[in-house]
């Protein structure tokens, strides 16, 4: 039986679903705002501090290939539940880290764990029936979203209190507490895919290359999340330099501007639960194009900055959520593989996106930036016309 017969989940359960998957993906997010302060008390040099971002990327890139599958195969609760508890202990190793290869290994651990958020997004739309997909797992997505805002502004603060190893203390016992709600609230719901490990694995690929609307779709979510990667990258040196000249935690405050755009995931999931997810996308994608034009003219202005800001931010959450309602709806015994491949798209997406923009900023400062990112959603709204040409399966 399908598991989406079971009902549908209630708005305080989706909550509690967001808030976990928001402190799950905030380990991967903690040390930027504590480089300095971690290299000075871990006597590091700036370059290896700053592995421990890499590693937290490295670490979640190889969770997403290799455990989130097996959501399709373990009891999502128990494996949910598991991982959690597993990214407690790593955060907890972070905190208690004598030297930077300890630190290193904790923070790859503890990313390559923290995909059980992933796990609980999957069964948020496998609780949900087909009406309700889409608004269940944008509640659940903007916990993981918000996550990734909050984290760099609150560690921070966190630091102020007791040193940088305080925010990993602090995220480590939120965790342990989160599995123990998650392992009591959560419903079950049985598995129906019966493989083991390495099929599963290649399953995942047979999947991508079985599946047309879910390559254009990890094709698009690449693009689209590539280029809002390079606006996140390309900020940090904007606001850094003249005429702004701000400071680090200025700069992370900013940023809490692009929670507008998770606020409206809820009005583009429910058009995408009424069958208009690719009019939501094309709207979306459109929108990411129109946020670089305005971003053009934020070089010397806060406003138009902000309003960029804000139209790219919408433009990707409403791409990342009429992609996911579209996913979920292929095969209801597949669906943690299923997110798997759009997701391990989106962060290559998003790693390439960052990489460029470090690359073009030297050369040819914010102009560049915005040419590279308009190129980048250009090439998402040219995918996003191919796929709704193509036949609905």
């Amino acid at each position: 039986m399908d598991p989406e017969t079971n009902g549908t989940p209630g708005r305080a359960l989706l909550l509690l679903m967001a808030v976990a998957t928001g402190l799950s993906v905030a380990g991967n997010y903690i040390a930027q705002p504590l480089l300095d302060l971690i290299s000075r008390d871990l006597h590091l040099g700036s370059a290896l501090a700053g592995l421990v971002v890499t590693a937290s990327q490295a670490g979640y890139a190889l969770g997403l290939l290799l455990l989130a599958p097996l959501g399709d195969v373990i009891d999502r609760r128990r494996l949910a539940v598991t991982l959690f508890l597993a990214t407690a202990l790593f955060l907890g190793v972070s905190a208690l880290a004598p030297s930077g290869p300890v630190l290193l290994a904790g923070a790859v651990l503890a990313a390559l764990t923290s995909v059980g958020a992933q796990v609980v997004v999957a069964h948020a739309a496998a609780l949900a029936t087909a009406a309700t997909r889409g608004r269940a797992v944008a509640t659940v997505m903007s916990g993981v979203l918000l996550g990734g805002l909050l984290a760099r502004t609150l560690a921070g603060g966190l630091s102020e209190l007791g040193g940088w190893r305080t925010a990993y203390w602090v995220l480590a016992v939120l965790m342990a507490g989160a599995a123990v709600v998650l392992h009591r609230r959560l419903p079950h719901l049985a598995v129906s895919a019966d493989l083991r490990y390495p099929a599963l694995l290649r399953s995942t690929l047979f999947l991508l290359r079985q599946e047309g609307v879910l390559r254009r779709r990890a094709l698009l979510g690449a693009l689209s999340f590539a280029s809002y990667s390079v606006q996140l990258t390309a900020l940090t040196f904007l606001l850094a330099g003249a005429p702004f000249h701000w400071s680090a935690p200025a700069i992370g405050l900013f940023g809490l501007v692009g929670a507008v755009g998770i606020l409206s995931m809820s009005s583009a999931a429910r058009l995408s639960d009424n069958g208009r997810a690719q009019q939501v996308t094309g709207g979306a994608t459109a929108l990411l194009l129109t946020g670089w034009l305005i971003l053009l003219a934020g070089e010397r202005s806060l406003v138009w900055l902000a309003g960029g800001v804000v139209a790219l931010n919408i433009g990707q959450q409403a791409v990342l959520n009429s992609s996911q309602t579209l996913l979920f709806a292929l095969d209801a015994e597949a669906r943690n593989r299923i997110n798997s491949a759009f997701a391990t798209s989106l962060f290559v997406g998003g790693a390439l996106g960052s990489a460029l923009a470090s690359a073009v900023w030297p050369a040819r400062g914010w102009p560049g930036i915005c040419a590279l990112g308009a190129a980048l959603a250009t090439g998402a709204v040219a995918v996003g016309v191919w796929d709704r040409t193509r036949p609905t399966p």
